[in-house]
């Protein structure tokens, strides 16, 4: 059972009350040289088999590096990625509507000009793992030392949650927007490793666009409503040096 201590006590006791569940472990870029990071996600009451990304960028929003992010998203071949005599195969898809804001930030331009890893050129395996099923915690590092001030983003997305606004004819001819429905929901926490805390909430920024035809970030989230169900709450902890950890 982990305990959260500081000014959080607001989601402290639903955090405690919903580990009665084993929680999955994730290790990730176990090999770098930086920092070790663990995030701590606590799933929500609309959580039901989301993707998600966690990332690093500097103070003013420059992207650094990922930390993780789903095989079926890092390799662009997905589990159900296509029908075969009658049944779902895994297979090569394109689904720039899936992490837009991740992806986007990444850099990465693939050979069909999406911002989408593809077979050819995936995320290498240290960033990477199984997709998770319930609620977890991420164990990673930072490749290199970083800089005093830095923000963790974290992006999640889930398919088929239509709502009132983000309806199925929204946009009849957009076929990603029919498998993204309402669009996939960016957090953020900024560390100060000079005065750093025992932890760190995650707080939600904006939303991703609907189908990934760009990189933007919209901070109205007035329209979203399962979507941001899907996290309960998201916690960031920090180990400095060895020996010199944040956790209680």
């Amino acid at each position: 059972m982990i305990f959260i201590t500081g000014s959080c006590s607001s989601w402290k006791i639903k955090n405690l009350q919903s580990e009665s569940e084993q929680i999955i472990v994730i290790n990730s870029n176990i090999d770098g040289k930086g920092p070790e990071i663990t995030l701590e996600f606590y799933k929500g009451k609309s959580f039901y088999y989301p993707l998600m990304a966690v990332w690093i960028e500097d103070e003013s929003g420059l992207y650094i590096q990922t930390l993780f992010v789903p095989e079926s998203v890092a390799t662009g071949i997905f589990k159900y990625g296509k029908q075969a005599k009658n049944k779902w195969i895994p297979a090569p898809r394109r689904a720039p509507q899936t992490l837009p804001y991740w992806s986007h930030k990444r850099g990465v331009v693939a050979s069909d000009g999406l911002y989408m890893p593809e077979p050819e050129n995936p995320v290498a395996d240290a960033y990477t793992g199984a997709t998770p099923v319930k609620s977890f915690v991420l164990q990673s590092r930072a490749d290199n030392e970083l800089p005093d001030k830095f923000r963790l983003l974290f992006e999640i997305n889930q398919n088929w949650d239509w709502n009132e606004h983000w309806t199925n004819d929204k946009f009849p001819e957009d076929e990603n927007y029919k498998c993204s429905c309402q669009p996939a929901v960016v957090y953020e926490a900024l560390i100060n490793t000079m005065y750093p805390e025992r932890s760190y909430l995650m707080k939600p920024i904006g939303h991703s666009h609907y189908s990934g035809k760009t990189g933007e970030l919209f901070p109205d989230l007035s329209s979203l409503t399962t979507a941001l169900q899907i996290a309960d709450s998201i916690v960031i902890r920090l180990k400095l040096a060895k020996g010199d950890s944040q956790l209680p």
